[in-house]
């Protein structure tokens, strides 16, 4: 792949690759008869993404074999899915890539984004090993080095992910090379660094909109973990100026805004953003804290959702499931085994969190060791985790 060609593929995946772990979307409901209706999309014809998507599926119609004509509708539907946090879009993506994964070796272009599509569910080892086999034939595929380097991180495996990063040199803009390393830096203890960069970044006006998304959701994080709330403010305001809808944007802007104590922000945020689990989710807490009477139909709807996730034997809603249960149910009990379970996966800021707020709700000391050595191996600078810790080390259960 050329390095135009690259950056395009950037440009449409990158803020996905990058940002969507940890985001809890439906998951995908398999029915046993074709005939079954199972929802009616509010879709019209003059939408342009249904133009769009039409578009492209008569393409792949006409040319059932053309590779260029499925991946270029496997990655809009992994972009709508990105947009609307709708993992059948996904599902509908693998399954225009299936006859290309069936073949004894598969093309890497489809290769790269069934790694993406198993990034966002949860099947780390799985997405990596598709793109080990991508790198393998085309070792200067920069949104490979980009896609692995974003899941090492979620995996805490630090060091493996610079290396990633760092592939990026020759390979892509300066930009994706900046957002990779900042990222990464920014959570293990080059904060002040990583700002510095990263405003210099969004500085350049030639940032495509999801570009600016990702680099000011980036900084808006990094600042937020670091106390500096006008400058997280000010960034996730800058993101939400673009006017493309955004799932982990939302998600991340929303918890912002419950830290900050702002609910009925966040109820003027999400209000119309029931569909994606992690939305209602936080939508539910703004309105338990505001009292609200429909905190109570939100509540039963979660409950319901993460049961059938249950029964399917996903896993890719453990965290939101764990925060659910400790801060609407709050059932400390059960919250503490599914925050420590999506440990094991993931390890991010916010599963620190889970599992630190996890553990000193239940009184256990001993559970929040492994984030309390998470904390201090990798010099992680997290003001809010770091005064869990500090509380979970000075109380006596």
């Amino acid at each position: 792949m050329i390095r135009a060609q690259s950056l395009t593929v950037i440009t449409v995946l990158g803020w996905f690759t990058l940002s969507q772990i940890g985001i809890a979307s439906p998951e995908p409901y398999q029915p046993t008869d074709d005939a079954q209706v199972l929802e009616r999309l509010t879709f019209k014809a003059s939408d342009p993404v249904v133009r769009e998507l039409e578009a492209l599926r008569i393409d792949l119609r006409r040319n059932p074999r053309h590779l260029e004509s499925a991946v270029k509708l496997a990655t809009r539907y992994i972009d709508q899915g990105r947009s609307e946090g709708d993992s059948r879009f996904l599902g509908q993506a693998q399954a225009v890539l299936t006859p290309w994964l069936n073949e004894p070796t598969p093309p890497p272009a489809a290769l790269l984004l069934r790694a993406t599509i198993r990034q966002n569910a949860h099947e780390f080892n799985e997405a990596l090993a598709d793109l080990d086999r991508v790198l393998d034939t085309q070792p200067t595929n920069a949104q490979a080095w980009l896609t692995k380097a974003s899941i090492l991180q979620v995996q805490a495996r630090y060091e493996e992910a610079r290396r990633a990063c760092q592939r990026l040199a020759r390979l892509a803009a300066s930009h994706v090379l900046l957002g990779c390393l900042s990222d990464l830096a920014g959570v293990t203890g080059q904060s002040a660094k990583s700002l510095e960069l990263l405003r210099q970044v969004l500085a350049d006006s030639a940032l495509s909109g999801r570009e600016r998304i990702w680099i000011a959701t980036i900084l808006a994080e990094i600042a937020t973990r670091t106390g500096a709330i006008r400058e997280a403010e000010q960034s996730f305001s800058e993101a939400v100026k673009v006017g493309l809808k955004d799932q982990y944007l939302l998600s991340a802007y929303a918890d912002f805004l419950l830290d900050q104590g702002r609910h009925r922000d966040v109820v003027s945020l999400l209000q119309s953003e029931t569909r994606a689990d992690g939305l209602l989710l936080r939508l539910a807490l703004a309105e338990q804290a505001l009292k609200l009477p429909t905190f109570q139909k939100y509540t039963a709807e979660l409950a319901a959702r993460f049961a059938a996730a249950r029964e399917r034997g996903t896993t890719v809603h453990v965290r939101e499931e764990a925060r659910f249960t400790l801060a609407l149910l709050h059932d400390a009990g059960r919250a503490l085994p599914l925050a420590q379970a999506n440990w094991n996966v993931q390890r991010e800021p916010a599963d620190a969190r889970i599992l630190l707020e996890c553990a000193l709700a239940h009184k256990n000391r001993s559970a929040a060791q492994p984030v309390l050595d998470w904390l201090n191996a990798n010099h992680v600078e997290d003001f809010r985790l770091r005064q869990l810790a500090t509380q979970i080390q000075e109380t006596t259960f």
